[in-house]
């Protein structure tokens, strides 16, 4: 089956869900608003789940070692995402987020087959790299949550002045609920992306078969690294909230893109080149 076929199942799930989600949460004309996804849209959800994991894994480990690029990179950030979103709904009302998540995760579990890792990584059969490279997945995929969430929090409070509620809105949590969430979210992916960038520095060799050396890369993340933590430590000194915390956010998350996936991005689809 071409590659591309193999990814538009996943997608269609997500983007049906999302159209359902859509109807039901977000348009006014839907039903009235629930609490928390129902049974059958959390299995459905499972399900899309499992079909993208297994055609990624099917992308990243197609024989012999790795094979990771832009892509694939993006995609499976999105899948953590998407699977920590699916298990936080198990002790947090999210309503309203599934329609930014939904459109994100179709969209993503598209990329690898548009943009087919383009080099094999040699170092992934080392223990040190796999641990370096699940924990970096995670910090980006929590991050990404958060800035949906952060999106979702701005969007609803602005609605909340006009005062404007949709129902998804209407069904949401407190504001201030949704900032502890978010706080929750920045604070776990922050250690995680505090894990990495010290694995990054101190194994280097190791992980990448060179001495460490700072480029553009390395900027980005230490960029985002500060950001997050100047982030928290407002929070925590200075009470940070509302709209500079989701800006801080977005800005964190920007920088955190730029650091891999933005490069990843710009030398195998602009530049045609692998590494």
């Amino acid at each position: 089956m071409p590659s591309i076929l193999l990814h538009l199942l996943p997608a269609s799930m997500y983007a049906a869900l999302g159209v359902h989600f859509w109807r039901t949460r977000w348009h006014p004309s839907g039903d009235m608003p629930r609490r928390g996804l129902s049974r059958w849209e959390r299995i459905a959800l499972l399900l899309a789940l499992v079909t993208h994991g297994v055609v990624l894994h099917s992308e990243l480990f197609p024989g012999k070692g790795m094979h990771f690029g832009f892509g694939t990179a993006l995609s499976l950030m999105v899948w953590l995402a998407v699977l920590f979103y699916w298990i936080e709904n198990f002790f947090s009302r999210l309503d309203g987020l599934q329609t930014f998540v939904m459109p994100a995760a179709a969209v993503s579990a598209l990329l690898p087959g548009l943009f087919p890792p383009p080099h094999l990584l040699d170092k992934a059969g080392s223990p040190a790299f796999r641990a370096h490279f699940i924990v970096a997945m995670l910090a980006y995929s929590l991050f990404t949550l958060a800035t949906l969430h952060a999106l979702l929090m701005a969007i609803a409070e602005k609605r909340l002045h006009s005062a404007r509620l949709s129902n998804a809105f209407a069904s949401l949590p407190p504001l201030l609920t949704m900032e502890h969430l978010l706080f929750r979210l920045i604070r776990i992916a922050f250690v995680l992306l505090t894990l990495t960038l010290i694995s990054g520095v101190v194994f280097s060799e190791e992980l990448f078969g060179k001495a460490f050396s700072v480029d553009h890369k390395t900027i980005f993340a230490a960029i985002s690294w500060l950001l997050f933590g100047a982030l928290l430590v407002g929070r925590r000194l200075w009470g940070w909230r509302g709209k500079l915390a989701q800006r801080w956010t977005i800005a964190g998350f920007a920088a955190l893109m730029l650091a891999y996936v933005g490069s990843r991005f710009v030398l195998e689809v602009l530049l045609q080149r692998a590494s």
